[in-house]
């Protein structure tokens, strides 16, 4: 997560954020320059129990950037309700 985005503070943090990976691991996994490769990410998703409750998170705050639940910003904006 980044500054902007990571919880301030534990008791602003989801519950969902205390059993993460992400917060024990550095943003640059998820929030990578533009054309580095996601694969990192990823991985370290693919192996968190708060996985599914952080997509929730994502898709419900309309997170644009970076990997959230495992799914980059394009594969979050797909799962996005057509208007």
């Amino acid at each position: 997560m980044s500054a902007t985005t990571e919880p301030a503070a534990a008791a602003a943090a989801p519950a969902w954020y205390e059993v993460a990976l992400c917060a024990q691991t550095g943003p640059e996994f998820f929030f990578p320059e533009p054309g580095s490769s996601l694969r990192e990410a990823k991985r370290l998703c693919a192996a968190c129990e708060g996985r599914a409750a952080c997509l929730e998170y994502a898709l419900a705050n309309d997170e644009r950037f970076g990997v959230w639940g495992g799914l980059s910003e394009a594969e979050r904006h797909a799962l996005r309700p057509r208007r």
